[in-house]
């Protein structure tokens, strides 16, 4: 049952409302360092050393020198305005801690998968699971310093996705590259997939 205001001239209190963005990706991919860029609080973090563990279950190559990994989530904020924020949930990015991902993504309103070209074929796994599940997803190639640059439409091609699918070049260490990667999701996820 709807109210009205009783008293003429008085206005109702906007109400709150916080979004719940996903960033998922293959490991190594950027997903820590771009919500710690965009972030307007001090992310929460849960990385950990990579121990003897991972030897043999985690795939290190191509980023051998990471010591570190997201072993539950990272957590970030961004104030749209008042009574409007992002939260932002970075996933784990190993197959062992894909168990977390059904939970992270309850109530979202859509994902990022970071790519990295020199790794590709580590996205597959967010694709397929956004897809299969009807989460609104975008793309956000990481430019990794010495990567090589491919155009978007290579990206699509190689990654199997279809045309309505957003594909942005980023750097996720820049704050106005992170935040056009969010503003692209926002509004696709909004528009309707």
């Amino acid at each position: 049952m709807g109210y009205a205001v009783s008293e003429p001239g008085t206005t109702r209190a906007p109400s709150a409302l916080a979004i719940k963005i996903l960033i998922a990706g293959g490991f190594g991919v950027g997903k820590t360092t771009m919500v710690g860029t965009i972030s307007e609080i001090r992310p929460l973090h849960t990385e950990e050393l990579l121990s003897d563990r991972g030897i043999g279950v985690d795939d290190t190559s191509g980023v051998e020198s990471k010591t570190t990994t997201t072993v539950a989530l990272d957590f970030g904020r961004i104030t749209i305005r008042d009574g409007l924020w992002l939260y932002l949930f970075g996933t784990p990015g190993q197959d062992r801690f894909w168990f977390m991902w059904d939970e992270l993504a309850l109530g979202a309103l859509g994902a990022v998968v970071l790519a990295d070209t020199r790794r590709l074929q580590d996205c597959f796994p967010a694709v397929d699971y956004f897809e299969q599940r009807g989460i609104p997803f975008v793309v956000g190639v990481n430019c990794f310093d010495g990567a090589r640059r491919y155009e978007p439409g290579k990206v699509r091609r190689a990654l199997g996705l279809a045309e309505h699918i957003p594909i942005v070049m980023c750097d996720v260490r820049r704050r106005a590259s992170v935040r056009d990667v969010l503003t692209t999701l926002v509004t696709y996820a909004v528009k309707g997939a």
